[in-house]
C-alpha cells in the first residue's frame, strides 16, 4: 500500500485537480448546503417518540435530572443528547415512556436538530477525507453523493439516537487520519500535531459513544502500523527518525485517547450522582455512592444476626436480588409453587427474614441477639407472602440439571427442605456474616446443592425476570451473594461510609456491567431483529414510527444493490491488477489510477472491520448495525468508479470516450438523485395505503416482499 511520503508520485494528478481551488470549494459548499437542507427538513415530524427515541431522549432527560441509571453503551452520546437539550430549552421532564407518546408542549426539536446537524456533517466528512487520499474531485464528489442520496442514512440521522453521533465521530476520526497522512511532508510541524491529536480525540469519542467504534480505532492502528512501517524502511533517516514518529502516534493515538475515554467517565459518574432505577445492576459498594439510595451515607447494623430483614444480592457483575412474589410456577414447570427468581431492581419482594432453623418462635427482636457465624443452618421466609425460601429434586424451569427453588409452607412453618447452611467466602467457624462485605453461600442441608443464578430469562410467566437454582456443583461461580440492607432494630446502626469505592473501582465496574449487558442483549417477543447477511443487500428495513405516520428505515436500493455490484468490480480489478504486476518488468508506475486503487484497498478494509465482526456476535442485531460499514462500501464505490472512468477519459480522450465518459457521469448522478426522489417518503413520512395498493404514492416501489412499507 502507499505510504503517505509517496505522494510525490502523483503530483501530475493533484496539479490538475488543485488548479481549481474554486470548483473544489463549489462543490463542498454545494454539498454540505444539499445535506444540511435534506436532513433538517421535517425534522420535527412525526411529533411523537420515534423507535429508540424512547431510550435515550429518556437517557438525556435522566442525565438533566442526574438519575444514575443502567445502559449497555458508554456515556457521551447520551451526555451530548442531555447537553444540546439543556442548551435548546428542554428541561429534563417528559416521560418517553413509548414509542407514539406525543411530544405535546414539550421542546424536544432542539436534540433532533443537534443528530441531525451530526448526521448532515458526514457528507463533508465524506469528500474531504476521500479527497485528502485521491486529490480527485470526482471520487470525493461522487463518494460524498452516494452518502448524500442514501435515504436510510438520512432516515437514521433525523432523530435522538446514538446512530448520528456513532457516525459523526466515526468519519471525523477517518477525516482526521486522512489529513494527517497528507501533513507527511510537514511532519512534527503545528498542522501535523493538531491533526494527530485531532484523529486520537475523535477516535476516543467514537468508542465513548458505543463499543463498535473499537472497529475504527482498529482500523486507524492499522493505518498507522502500516506508515510506521515505511518509515522504518527509509534507510537514509537515523533510527532516531523513526522512535520519534512512534513515540508521538503511542502518546497522540494511545495515551491520549485513553485519557479522554476515562475523562467522559469521570464526568458521566460525577453528573449522575442519584440513584435511579438502573442502581440494582450493580455492587452494594457501587450503589452507597448515589443520593438517595438506602445504601447512600447508609447506617444500618454491621453484622447480620437472626430475626433481622434482610436483601441478598447475587455476587457476580449485574446481579440481581434474590426475590419472589405471589405467583406460583405454571404447570409442567416443576412443583406449582411459589415462584423464585432474581430482579435486577429495589423492590419489597426482595426482602427476606432470617430464622433459626428448628424453633421459628425463640428468636424475636426482643430475645437476646445471636450473629449468624460461618456454618450457622438458617431457614429464610420472605417477608410479603411469608413463604420460606426452598428447594427440592424437581429440575430447575431452564437449567434441568439444577435442582428447583421455590417459596413453600404458610405462615413462615414449612418443612426441612427449607433449611439452609450458611459459609463465609474465606471463613471459618466462629466468623460472623457482615453487611455489604461478607461474600456468602447457602448450601441446601438435604439435597446438598448450593443457591445460585443462572443468567438465564425466565418467560413472561416469572415477568422476564431471571432464574433461581440450587445447583449441585457446590463451586458454582454465580452462586456467591451479599447482604445488602440489614434491618435489626436491635443492634446498632454503624456508617458504612468506608466501604464506598473510588472512580477507578467504579470505572472498572461500569465497564463489567455494560460488557455483561451486551452479551445478555436477546431479542424481545415480536421485535425486529436481523442477520448481518440480510444487511448489504437491504433485505429487510425496521419501522422507526406506525400509526397513521410512517417512517421506514431502508436503504436507497439503487446506491445499496450498486455497491455491491461495484465491491465485486473492485475485487475483480485487484485480482486483476495484482496479476497484471506480477508479470510486469517495471512495477514503480505510480499515476492517478493507482493512487484510486490503493485508496479503494484501505475502504474495503474499512468495510470489512465494520461488518464481518457482526458474525461473531451473539447478541440481538438490528439493521441500523450496519450502516458504519456502509459508508466506506459507499467511499469504495465512488472511487472504484472514479478508478473506472479514469480508464475511459484517458490524458487525451477522443470525442467518443468523452461522450460516454459525460454519459455515465450523468447516468451516474441521474440515478442516484432520481431514486432518492422516489425512495424520500420513507424518511420524510408516509400516509395512506400500503404501497401494494394501486392508489399508494408508493405503489410499485416495493421490489422485495420482505420490505414492509
Amino acid at each position: 500500500m502507499t505510504p503517505p511520503t509517496t505522494k510525490k508520485a502523483v503530483h501530475s494528478m493533484q496539479t490538475d485537480e488543485s488548479k481549481g481551488d474554486s470548483k473544489w470549494w463549489i462543490l463542498l459548499i454545494l454539498l454540505t448546503v444539499l445535506s444540511f437542507g435534506t436532513r433538517l427538513h421535517k425534522v420535527d415530524e412525526p411529533d411523537h417518540v420515534c423507535w429508540d427515541e424512547t431510550h435515550f431522549g429518556k437517557m438525556g432527560s435522566w442525565y438533566i435530572n442526574r438519575t444514575f441509571f443502567f445502559d449497555v453503551h458508554p456515556p457521551l452520546g447520551k451526555m451530548l443528547i442531555a447537553l444540546s437539550g439543556v442548551l435548546t430549552g428542554y428541561n429534563g421532564s417528559f416521560p418517553f415512556e413509548k414509542p407514539g407518546d406525543k411530544y405535546e408542549g414539550v421542546n424536544y426539536v432542539g436534540m433532533r436538530e443537534f443528530c441531525t446537524i451530526l448526521g448532515g456533517a458526514l457528507i463533508p466528512f465524506t469528500f474531504i477525507s476521500i479527497w485528502e487520499i485521491t486529490h480527485s474531485l470526482n471520487a470525493a464528489t461522487l463518494s460524498a453523493s452516494l452518502v448524500l442520496f442514501d435515504v436510510g442514512t438520512l432516515t437514521l440521522t433525523q432523530y435522538i439516537l446514538l446512530d448520528p453521533i456513532l457516525l459523526f465521530f466515526m468519519l471525523a476520526s477517518f477525516v482526521g487520519i486522512c489529513k494527517f497522512r497528507s501533513a507527511a511532508l510537514s511532519e512534527f510541524r503545528v498542522n501535523w500535531w493538531f491533526w494527530l491529536i485531532f484523529t486520537g480525540v475523535t477516535m476516543a469519542c467514537c468508542v465513548c459513544v458505543k463499543f463498535v467504534g473499537l472497529f475504527q480505532v482498529t482500523f486507524i492502528g492499522l493505518m498507522t502500523i502500516v506508515d510506521l512501517w515505511f518509515i522504518l524502511g527509509k534507510l537514509s533517516k537515523p533510527i532516531s527518525y523513526t522512535v520519534k514518529h512512534f513515540v508521538a502516534r503511542f502518546v497522540c493515538l494511545i495515551i491520549l485517547p485513553i485519557l479522554v475515554y476515562v475523562g467522559f467517565f469521570y464526568i458521566h459518574l460525577f453528573i449522575l450522582n442519584k440513584s435511579g432505577n438502573g442502581d440494582g445492576f450493580y455492587s452494594s459498594a457501587f450503589q452507597s455512592k448515589l443520593q438517595g439510595n438506602s445504601l447512600h451515607n447508609a447506617s444500618m447494623p454491621k453484622d447480620v444476626s437472626f430475626g433481622a430483614i434482610v436483601t441478598l444480592k447475587n455476587h457476580r457483575t449485574g446481579g440481581g436480588y434474590l426475590h419472589s412474589h405471589w405467583h406460583l410456577y405454571p404447570e409442567n414447570v416443576g412443583a406449582k409453587q411459589q415462584q423464585i427468581t432474581t430482579y435486577a431492581h429495589k423492590d419489597e419482594n426482595n426482602r427476606w427474614l432470617v430464622k433459626l432453623y428448628n424453633d421459628d418462635e425463640k428468636i424475636s427482636f426482643n430475645d437476646t441477639v445471636r450473629y449468624i457465624k460461618h456454618g450457622d443452618m438458617i431457614r429464610l421466609e420472605h417477608v410479603p407472602t411469608r413463604r420460606n425460601l426452598h428447594s427440592h429434586r424437581e429440575p430447575a424451569p431452564i437449567t434441568k440439571k439444577h435442582y428447583q427453588v421455590t417459596g413453600y409452607g404458610e405462615n413462615g412453618t414449612g418443612d426441612y427442605n427449607d433449611v439452609w447452611k450458611v459459609f463465609v467466602d474465606g471463613g471459618s467457624d466462629g466468623n460472623v456474616v457482615s453487611a455489604v462485605t461478607s461474600k456468602i453461600k447457602l448450601v441446601h442441608v438435604l439435597q446438598h446443592c448450593v443457591l445460585t443464578t443462572s443468567n438465564k430469562q425466565l418467560p413472561k410467566w416469572a415477568f422476564e425476570q431471571h432464574e433461581v437454582t440450587c445447583s449441585p456443583n457446590l463451586r458454582d461461580t454465580n452462586s456467591y451473594w451479599n447482604v445488602e440492607d440489614n434491618i435489626n432494630p436491635k443492634l446498632p446502626n454503624v456508617s458504612f461510609e468506608v466501604y464506598s469505592p473510588n472512580f477507578f473501582a467504579r470505572f472498572i465496574e461500569s465497564h463489567a456491567v455494560m460488557f455483561q449487558g451486551n452479551a445478555g442483549l436477546k431479542p424481545k417477543e415480536g421485535e425486529v431483529t436481523s442477520k448481518p447477511w440480510q444487511w448489504p443487500i437491504n433485505y429487510k428495513g425496521q419501522f422507526f414510527s406506525g400509526n397513521n405516520y410512517k417512517i421506514y428505515l431502508l436503504g436507497n436500493p439503487v446506491i445499496w444493490w450498486g455497491n455491491i455490484v461495484v465491491m465485486v468490480l473492485y475485487n475483480l480489478i485487484s485480482i486483476w491488477k495484482a496479476i497484471i504486476n506480477k508479470r510486469r518488468s517495471n512495477q514503480n508506475e505510480a499515476d492517478s489510477k493507482e493512487q484510486l486503487l490503493t485508496t479503494c484497498n484501505w475502504l474495503f478494509i474499512g468495510w470489512g472491520l465494520h461488518y464481518i465482526p457482526f458474525y461473531a456476535m451473539g447478541r440481538v442485531l438490528y439493521f441500523h448495525h450496519y450502516f458504519s460499514a456502509f459508508l466506506y462500501s459507499s467511499m469504495l464505490t465512488g472511487v472504484t468508479i472514479s478508478y473506472l472512468l479514469e480508464i475511459i477519459k484517458t490524458p487525451k480522450p477522443t470525442l467518443i470516450r468523452k461522450t460516454i465518459y459525460d454519459g455515465l457521469i450523468g447516468l451516474i448522478y441521474a440515478s442516484a438523485i432520481y431514486s432518492f426522489y422516489l425512495y424520500s417518503p420513507l424518511a420524510y413520512g408516509m400516509s395512506g395505503p400500503v404501497s401494494t395498493e394501486q392508489n399508494s404514492t408508493m405503489f410499485g416501489l416495493r421490489w422485495l416482499d420482505s420490505w414492509e412499507f
